[in-house]
């Protein structure tokens, strides 16, 4: 029994119990003789009473009542020590399998009560094909005593049959060979009264919520601080189960644990003047924790995983070594310019197909590679789990674009979306990536064709549609002309004459 909180567990809290089965005079030995040794006396009498308070002739539920009387009845004192104890027995015979405790909220009165769901004892051969049951047996009694017990709970074969030799024929009768059902009428309310039964029963199960999985108030008080400003709205989620249920909900999507919820719920403006819980401002604050602590985390793997790195190459270098892996001559890329002196199509292949990525970046420079792009294609190999080979193919993709004459620059947000696009379409072998690139530079061909297509398009004269657009009107421009003949004299005396009389007769209407 899981229990955070003695306060919850109390005397005075209700319970019930609930049984469907009854026990025979196998279960009886097996209860004495196999499960008293593992879980102790006592706690075979706590089953016992609890299975006592069904009637034995029937099964289902027994009667609400205080849990005073079980205090009562097996002599313990109705105090903190005494809950404890029964705390333990119930915990140990949850352990072997013969029951279950549930705890139900019940909100009109604020208060808990407890289902003890009884299972029923392994029958002998069930309990012996169960290993850890048969070796924490072992370890109470010792191994001997464990045979001798698996001797008494079995008859042997009669000594007449164990020496015969026979065949063994199943001669029993189907039930449909006996019986037939009227399948004609159907009984709407019997098929009714019994969905009926069995929903209630499972309706009550799926009411219930694991206190391992949701954080519950006494968790939250205990560690929220006593001087803060939200300490009165934090008191008052006790009585309030829908701020409790946003506070797990929160809680459960970020994975947070009570000290980080309590440190949100301490945050300026969680909560509303009236006291409510405001989802969208916890969530916010909630998102911004759970992404710094995403980005430490990166971190410390790539500081670890460069640790990590380098005390196997210092330790065990030779172990490092792994056998080349050819490629077929379909996934061939074309080699960069740069390495064309240097190596053919096929080496350059398998340079990319089982170099590590730190060395095939040394290649592509002729000094030292440059941080920023050794911390990118770091995170990528730490964080994203990319294979080797994917992150060489994608080192040429990047190297190739630069190379092309293309004025994409090799920045973080674009390697990671890259990235992310390989992971999310599983590109996760050589032959993947290959794949990976060339239709990436399909789409690349075509966008520029579209583009140098609309930029042609436009020096020939622009068309549209019949949609009601006036084009622009082309403006005539004057172009010089190369081949400019000088002006004559004739030309240029009457080119001052025109200029003279125009000067003259400015002058005599001013």
């Amino acid at each position: 029994m899981r229990m955070n909180n003695l306060h919850h567990f109390t005397e005075n809290h209700h319970y019930c119990v609930y049984r469907d089965f009854s026990l025979s005079g196998v279960d009886g030995k097996m209860l004495n003789l196999i499960y008293q040794p593992m879980v102790g006396a006592f706690a075979i009498g706590v089953y016992k009473l609890l299975a006592q308070q069904v009637p034995l002739e029937q099964v289902g539920y027994s009667a609400v009542e205080q849990q005073r009387g079980l205090f009562l009845t097996l002599g313990l004192e109705p105090s903190e020590k005494g809950r404890k104890f029964l705390v333990e027995q119930t915990s140990k015979l949850e352990a072997v399998g013969l029951l279950q405790t549930s705890r139900l909220y019940m909100p009109d009165s604020d208060d808990y009560m407890y289902e003890y769901e009884l299972q029923a004892p392994l029958s002998p051969s069930e309990f012996f094909r169960t290993q850890h049951l048969t070796l924490l047996l072992r370890d109470k009694i010792g191994k001997f005593a464990v045979l001798e017990l698996r001797e008494k709970l079995f008859n042997k074969e009669p000594d007449e049959w164990s020496v015969l030799t026979y065949n063994k024929e199943n001669i029993s009768i189907p039930f449909y060979d006996i019986f037939e059902l009227n399948t004609h009428a159907i009984d709407y309310e019997l098929e009714q009264a019994i969905a009926e039964t069995s929903v209630a029963r499972g309706k009550g199960q799926i009411a219930v919520a694991s206190e391992e999985d949701s954080l519950n108030y006494a968790d939250i008080i205990l560690h929220f601080p006593r001087g803060s400003a939200n300490r009165p709205f934090v008191e008052g989620l006790r009585f309030n189960p829908e701020g409790m249920g946003v506070a797990n909900y929160v809680a459960r999507k970020y994975d947070l644990s009570v000290q980080d919820l309590c440190r949100l719920l301490d945050e300026d403006g969680v909560f509303d003047p009236d006291g409510g819980l405001l989802l969208d401002k916890l969530q916010h604050i909630a998102n911004l924790q759970f992404r710094q602590g995403k980005r430490r985390k990166e971190e410390r793997e790539v500081v670890y995983g460069k640790v990590a790195a380098l005390r196997a190459e210092v330790k065990e270098p030779a172990q490092m070594h792994e056998e080349e892996i050819a490629v077929q001559m379909e996934f061939y890329v074309e080699v960069p310019p740069q390495f064309i002196s240097k190596c053919d199509i096929h080496q350059y292949n398998m340079m990319l197909r089982n170099e590590p990525y730190t060395r095939l970046l040394k290649t592509f420079f002729p000094g030292a590679v440059p941080d920023n792009l050794l911390d990118i294609f770091e995170k990528i190999d730490l964080n994203y789990k990319l294979p080797g080979e994917v992150i060489n193919v994608l080192i040429h993709y990047l190297m190739s674009l630069l190379t092309s004459g293309g004025e994409q620059r090799i920045n973080r947000n674009f390697v990671d979306a890259i990235a992310s696009n390989m992971l999310l379409k599983q590109v996760n072998s050589y032959e993947k990536a290959v794949q990976y690139i060339r239709e990436q530079s399909k789409v690349k061909d075509k966008v520029a064709a579209a583009s140098t297509g609309g930029a042609a398009g436009a020096g020939r004269g622009r068309t549209y549609n019949n949609r009601g657009v006036k084009p622009k009107p082309e403006i005539p421009i004057v172009e010089r002309s190369s081949g400019e003949q000088s002006v004559s004299d004739e030309d240029f005396a009457e080119m001052l004459k025109l200029a003279e009389q125009t000067q003259a007769s400015k002058n005599r209407g001013s």
